[in-house]
């Protein structure tokens, strides 16, 4: 079973930077893609960007992508979330997961494993 732990959460003032990282136990082949989400209270899970661990390929969420940049080390086996000129209405608990395939990064519940998340609070 694959594990995934997240990492670089806290409290940012709006305009400010975090770095979130996703530490997996392993790379196989049904972990071809890590992928952040996160969710709001009271909202659903929002795909926000995923990667596969040869690099070669990315995907984000339209509105975020300029602000937010995905990358992996797979010396480390770590998937990396910088997001910069955070705004409040990126407060959100923010998870990372695991996915076999490059047309599923979008979808949530083809999701494998996930991490328990780490908390994004954005003040204004």
């Amino acid at each position: 079973q694959v594990q995934l732990v997240e990492s670089g959460g806290g409290l940012v003032q709006t305009g400010g930077s975090l770095r979130l990282s996703c530490a997996a136990s392993e790379r196989t082949r049904s972990t071809n893609f890590i992928g952040w989400f996160r969710q709001a209270p009271g909202k659903e899970r929002e795909f926000v960007a995923a990667i596969s661990w040869s690099g070669d390929m990315s995907y984000y969420t339209d509105s975020m992508k300029g602000r937010f940049t995905i990358s992996r080390d797979t010396a480390k086996n770590t998937v990396y979330l910088q997001m910069n000129s955070l705004k409040p209405e990126d407060t959100a608990v923010y998870y990372c997961g695991t996915n076999l395939s490059a047309s599923m990064v979008r979808l949530s519940n083809m999701y494998a494993y996930w991490g328990q998340g780490t908390q994004v609070t954005v003040s204004s």
